[in-house]
């Protein structure tokens, strides 16, 4: 059953070794990193194609951001967008087929938003609101002939089931209402199906990132859903079932703050 997974790796050549052990393991068809960290030319393309992923579409910056698409199959048309005239790598898209057909993947890195939810003062909050809005008219200007999947690291958790604590996170970045509302609008404009929440119920808590500053991430267990897979109607009917790999949090001294989530297709 072919697959495919997002997680923002927070430095792949730092996390090099659990991302080999995570492709060795579930070996998804298709990973999505977000945060690589380095330029086009450190990222560690033949370790990745030697673990069998020699396929891949690199939009590299240094030291920040940055997004991958690493595939067991052939990539083409492959681009790569800015978005709020800022030279940011947060885009990177391809087009490939599992067998059924092709389809476009989007690879999104959201901005944070900084710590201050108000964007008349804080130049990174207005940055995120930006960003989202013209993901939101890109798509609409897009040629969309459907067949298209959007994943990432969005930076928002949109349902109260999505974080820890709701009435706790309504002022904090990531869970307030005008964060949640425009990723709302964002997924009913083109149709969306989060397919996550397809196959996870809404009323079940489930989260994707979990902060460093915690002394103990699994016992406080203070988290949210920020990491998303998205598809137009077409492709989310084939979509079986959906994982978050929440050990992968544990899984050396030096983890992401995310893990990897998982989509199994028919």
């Amino acid at each position: 059953m072919p697959s495919l997974a997002t997680w923002n790796i927070n430095s792949v050549r730092l996390r090099l070794p659990i991302v080999l052990d995570f492709l060795s393991q579930y070996g998804p068809d298709v990973l999505c990193l977000q945060e690589i960290k380095c330029m086009n030319d450190q990222f560690p393309r033949s370790a990745l194609a030697d673990a069998g992923y020699p396929h891949q579409a690199v939009h590299g910056q240094k030291g920040y951001h940055g997004v991958a698409i690493l595939s067991k199959h052939p990539l083409d048309e492959i681009t790569a967008r800015g978005f709020c005239d800022i030279p940011d790598c947060r885009h990177v898209s391809a087009r490939l087929d599992f067998g059924k057909g092709p389809f476009t993947v989007h690879n999104f890195y959201v901005p944070a938003g900084g710590d201050e939810p108000n964007p008349e003062i804080n130049p990174k909050f207005r940055h995120k609101l930006d960003f989202l809005a013209e993901m939101e008219d890109w798509f609409d200007d897009l040629v969309f002939d459907e067949r298209q999947l959007i994943c990432g690291d969005f930076n928002v958790a949109p349902h109260e089931n999505d974080v820890w604590s709701h009435k706790q996170l309504l002022k904090v970045v990531s869970h307030t209402p005008v964060e949640t509302e425009a990723l709302d609008r964002l997924l009913s404009r083109r149709n969306w199906v989060d397919l996550v929440r397809q196959h996870i119920p809404i009323e079940e808590k489930v989260y994707s990132w979990w902060s460093y500053r915690a002394k103990d991430w699994d016992m406080s267990d203070r988290g949210r859903r920020l990491d998303h897979i998205w598809a137009t109607r077409d492709i989310a009917a084939h979509a079986k079932a959906a994982h978050i790999l929440r050990p992968a949090r544990g899984w050396s001294e030096k983890p992401s703050d995310h893990v990897p989530v998982i989509v199994d297709f028919a």
